[in-house]
Order: structure tokens, then sequence, then C-alpha cells
């Protein structure tokens, strides 16, 4: 069951008092307008979650408008099948931009009109340095560039070789259109950017009809000022591309100018967030595919289980900083633990079972004895579920020579059946060849029933269990952090980080069995596996007589612990 979307109580944050100011102030005649503008050149991840839920939140919080506007700029990487899933993530994160989708490329001939006008102004040249000559030409932080030799070139020429450029009669890489700025600026992406490149690519919107495309530090502030946006909010990377998105719109003749500003990324422990390395881990088959329950995207969380609640919730206590940090991931599990524990159902599944037998339970009887569906929400009653003389636990829950410490079932010991009664190991059956325990022989004790005003024995250690006649199969995926590492990306000695993928992220286990009231599960449902965590019905693979279950998180909440000793 998935919580309702709240808004927190209270949200204060360094961009909400710009914003807070600006409205005191009225200016941008007292709008607040902002937009989410992602690249569709793959599947968003959870850092674009905390982007989505800042600006449209920004955006409900002052009663304003929030835009979804595709940067498809770069038609070489870009596909439908990416624009389709991330208007279904932002959808599924409980935001609507209504009315309000737009496109880069629905501005291509504003953006192109908008480069003549710098051509003509003088503010932009054509230029025929190749894309390595440039590099070099620009210098670096403690070399000041040099001028292109192209630089001095009339307006009517330039004007000449941008039509050509946009005709198609230039081969790719022949030239690129420049701002003509600054070669000695501190700041090298005021050295002369490119603003325009040829790229004889079809476009998924505009199909042929363009041979050139803008590039992001060009078109991104025109589509914020034609759409009217008031704050253009974006993360840290982009603080030194303020200076460039301030030029094009003092340059140009347009009516808004957005102001734009700059908040920390999020970066998780054992994760990696660049697009470039979730598509290697696609294509080079480290994982399935990008809704890999192992990988961070929106569409891989949400397959494993995670809850639009639980990320909005997640986004919420990390907050909004000016300086970047790195998150432990055991926060966000702490997050969908605390809202599964109030809504998922109670589930016993034995997921790697050894076969019980209670001698004197008299066969052919079947029990149906009564289990909390939550016991958070004991509104929500009884589940009824079955016991008979045989029975699967835990192969774990049995050990014939145990440690001192070992509180579960061992020979001549007691334990009790969660929810059933006390028994007591009496002979175990094993293979004759391997010596592996095949079954574990007990006696039961009738008055020890759970529930039962006579049920007054106790025992310290409680098993979980199945009735094997009833219980229904299933395949049960566990998963762990996809790296061994907390950070996979830190350089350490020319190591790439996929040295560092974790060979255990996934384990599959094919003969485990759960209580049947599971029998029937639609793809989606949630679940609380007895002592063994958090559970969904795969969304993908799951048909009709083969349930698969992933493992959303275990019950282990480290975050919880790390807060109450802090």
């Amino acid at each position: 069951m998935e919580t309702p979307f709240t808004e927190p109580a209270s949200y204060a944050n360094f961009i909400q008092d710009i914003i807070t100011e600006d409205l005191k102030m009225k200016k941008n005649e007292g709008r607040v307008h902002t937009r989410f503008p992602p690249e569709p050149n793959g599947y968003l991840h959870i850092g674009h979650a905390k982007s989505i839920c800042l600006n449209f939140g920004i955006a409900d919080r002052n009663r304003g408008l929030c835009n979804l506007r595709f940067d498809d700029t770069n038609p070489s990487k870009e596909e439908v099948e990416y624009v389709d899933s991330i208007k279904e993530d932002v959808r599924w994160l409980g935001y609507d931009w209504d009315d309000r989708l737009f496109y880069a490329s629905d501005y291509f001939e504003e953006l192109y009109r908008f480069a003549v006008q710098l051509i003509r102004d003088g503010k932009a040249y054509v230029c025929d340095l190749t894309p390595e000559e440039i590099r070099d030409y620009r210098g670096t932080l403690t070399r000041p560039g040099k001028e292109s030799p192209c630089r001095s070139r009339s307006v009517e020429d330039n004007l000449k070789l941008f039509e050509k450029m946009r005709a198609g009669e230039l081969p790719d890489g022949a030239c690129v259109l420049r701002a003509k700025i600054d070669m000695t600026s501190p700041n090298l992406n005021m050295r002369d950017p490119v603003l325009y490149r040829i790229q004889k690519s079809s476009h998924h919107r505009t199909g042929d009809r363009w041979c050139i495309y803008p590039m992001y530090d060009y078109a991104h502030p025109i589509s914020d000022a034609l759409e009217g946006i008031t704050h253009s909010i974006c993360t840290l990377e982009f603080e030194d591309h303020r200076p460039l998105y301030d030029w094009v719109l003092d340059n140009i003749d347009i009516k808004y100018h957005p102001r734009q500003i700059e908040f920390a990324r999020l970066n998780l422990t054992y994760t990696v967030m660049s697009k470039r390395k979730l598509r290697e881990l696609v294509e080079k088959q480290f994982v399935s595919g990008w809704d890999d329950p192992r990988m961070p995207t929106i569409s891989g969380l949400r397959r494993r289980g995670y809850t639009p609640g639980a990320l909005r919730d997640f986004c919420d206590r990390i907050g909004v900083a000016k300086a970047n940090s790195v998150v432990d991931i055991a926060m966000l599990e702490h997050c969908i633990r605390e809202e599964l524990n109030l809504g998922a159902p109670r589930v016993m599944a034995v997921l790697r079972p050894l076969r019980l037998i209670i001698d004197n339970y008299p066969e052919g009887l079947v029990e149906e004895l009564d289990a909390d569906i939550n016991p958070e929400q004991p509104d929500l009653g009884k589940r009824k579920v079955p016991f008979s003389r045989v029975l699967y636990i835990e192969r774990d829950d049995f050990m014939e020579d145990p440690p001192k410490k070992f509180f579960r079932l061992a020979p001549g010991r007691e334990v009790r059946l969660k929810h059933a009664y006390i028994i007591k190991c009496e002979r175990v059956v094993k293979d004759q060849e391997t010596g592996e325990v095949l079954e574990v022989h007990c006696t039961y004790d009738p008055d020890t029933r759970s529930g039962l005003s006579t049920d007054v024995r106790k025992v310290k250690g409680t098993l979980h269990w199945v009735s094997a006649e009833q219980a229904i199969k299933a395949q049960v995926r566990l998963y762990e952090h996809l790296f061994t590492r907390e950070n996979p990306e830190e350089d350490r000695e020319g190591a790439h980080f996929t040295d560092f993928i974790n060979p255990q992220s996934l384990e599959v286990l094919t003969d485990c069995l759960l209580e049947p009231g599971v029998a029937g599960a639609l793809p989606g449902s949630r679940f609380q596996f007895l002592r063994h965590g958090y559970f969904i019905v795969d969304t993908v693979e799951s048909k009709e007589g083969s349930t698969v279950f992933n493992r959303i998180v275990s019950l282990k909440d480290s975050w919880a612990r790390l807060r109450q000793k802090a």
C-alpha cells in the first residue's frame, strides 16, 4: 500500500529563501515558474528524482507552475523510449505538468533566428578549427586562450557560412558557430564557446529538417526565457556556466531573463549516478536493463518495490544544499522500511526449505490458525494460516551441533512455531551418502497453541514455517548493493568502476515456499516476509502460475540505529 502524497509541515532551504525574497520584492510580476529539463538520452535515476521533487515542489508550494521540457538537442543519443520513460517516472512520483509539455526542438527556428542576430551584432562567428584545435586554442586554467583565425571574419561571410551549415552544404565537423566573448576570461566556458555544430542525424521529432543543432549552454537559457521561467534550478556543476547563461540572454532580444540557481546534486553510497556509466552497465550486460532492480534508475527502484512516497520522503530528508556530499544509501532504505512497516501485510515464507514432521500430530488434520495481517494496523484484522503434520522451516533454523548462543531448533531442544505450538526435536533423517539433513522429526505440545489461555510456557526461539501441502511455490530474488565499494567512481590506481561490481548483488532462489494466502497476488503487491524483509511481486516476469518476488529491502535498519546513537 502506498502512502498518500503529503508535503512536510515545514519546508525551508536557500532556494526557497531566494524565491520568498523575490516574491516580497514583486519580481517576475509575482510569478514562480520552474521547469524540469531532462535529456531524453537515458532513463532517469534517483538524482533526477531529487530535481523533480525540488522543481515541482517549489512550484506547488508557491502557487506557481512547473514545465516538463525535454532537452532534445543531440539526436544521435536520443530515443522516443527515453521520452516515454521520463513521462512515466514524473507521473509515478506524483507530479503533473498539465498542458506544459515542451521540447527544445519546439524552439529550433527561434534558436536559429537568435543565432543570426548574434552574428549580425558581431557577437558570433563561424569557426573552421577542428575540435582538437578548439580545445588547444581555448587554453587552460593557467594559460589564457588565443583567438581563432576565423574570429575576424566579416558579418556577411559568417551569415553565408551559417546559412550553408543549415542547408546541409557542409559535412559534419567542417565548422561550428561560436560566441565571440573573451579568450582571456578566467572562466573557460566564456572563451568563445560553441553554440551550434553540424550533425546530420535524424531527430526523433523533426526528422531530417535540421542538420545543425544547438549546444545545451545556448539552447537552455533561451528555452527557459521563451517559456517565461522565473527560476532556473540546476545542479552545482552548472555554476561555472551561469555567466554564459546570462551572456546569451543579455545579448539577444528576448523578454524574460530567468535567474539560474545551483544546488548540490545527489550522490549515494554504493551507487554510480553518471548516465554514461549507467548506460555502460546496461550495454555491457552487467545488469538486465535500465529497470534492473539493482539500478538507481527510477524505473529500477519502482520495479525493486520502492514507492513514490518513500522517494519523496527521502528527497525531503536529505534537503537542498549548496555543497556536494554523499548520502548513505541506508537512509533511502530506512525511508521505504518506515512506509512498508505500516502498510505491508505479513507473510510466512521459507526461502531454503527443510522438511519438518510432527510425529504426534494427527495425520490428515489441518488447523486454521489466526495470524495478524499487520500488527502495526490492528484494524486490518487476522488472516488464516493452515497448520498440519508436515511443515517446512528454514534450513538455517536447524543445527545438529549448535554453538552456545544458537536459540533455534536442535536435537532435544524446544522452539515455538510462530502463531502455533511449541515443538521439540526428537531425531533427524540424513542422506546416507552426503550426510545432509533431509528431515527433522519433532513432537508438539497441544496445550501450547498461541493465543490460548493455557499457553504459558516460554521458549527462547520462535521459527516461521509453512504447511507442506498448502504452501505455494515461488521464485525469490535477493538483491544486495551493486557495488562492493562505497564510492565505486573514486579513481583507485586506474581501476574502472565496473571492477567493483558485487558478484553477490543478485541471488535467485527457485524452490521457495510461501503460505497459501499469497496465491494470486497481483504484480506490484508488497509483503513483509517474516524475518526476511520486504518483498514485491515482480511486475515484469511474474506470470499466471509463476510468481517472482523481489526483495525490496531487508529488515535490518542500520540508519535507524545510527540515529539512535546520535
